[in-house]
């Protein structure tokens, strides 16, 4: 991860900026947290490393939208920290605020590669493996 002048994200306080409401909840064991503060939970244990890479599952999944937008941002912001992220999502439009390159699977063959701006530039493509109309 690129520095991002105070030492990453190796400690609470830097941790903390990134999802501020896991400073409110310090003290509650991670089984008591509610499904987006885990989420949030899962991702910045992962951060005092300064990975290169995350992998990421489904990251939104159940999430009211408030806290999915909190988590786009903090994804976005360890992107523009150059932290690369390959994200498995199925919520279209949650994945285009955050993906510069798309690829789509369909039963285990990849049927699609490319950036966001050539996905958009193809509905048919949403439309047959994501049975989705953009």
């Amino acid at each position: 991860m690129t520095d991002t002048g105070q030492g990453g994200y190796r400690n609470v306080e830097r941790i903390t900026e990134l999802f501020p409401q896991l400073g409110e909840f310090h003290s509650r064991l991670a089984g008591n947290l509610s499904g987006g503060q885990q989420q949030m939970l899962s991702i910045a244990r992962s951060l005092p490393t300064n990975p290169e890479f995350l992998l990421l599952d489904e990251p939104h999944e159940g999430l009211a939208p408030v806290v999915a937008r909190d988590v786009i941002k903090a994804i976005n912001t360890l992107k523009s920290l150059s932290v690369s992220m390959l994200i498995s999502e199925q919520q279209l439009h949650l994945v285009h605020e955050t993906a510069d390159r798309i690829y789509i699977i369909d039963r285990g063959r990849m049927v699609f590669s490319g950036t966001m701006e050539e996905f958009e530039s193809d509905p048919e493509i949403a439309r047959r493996y994501l049975m989705v109309v953009q």
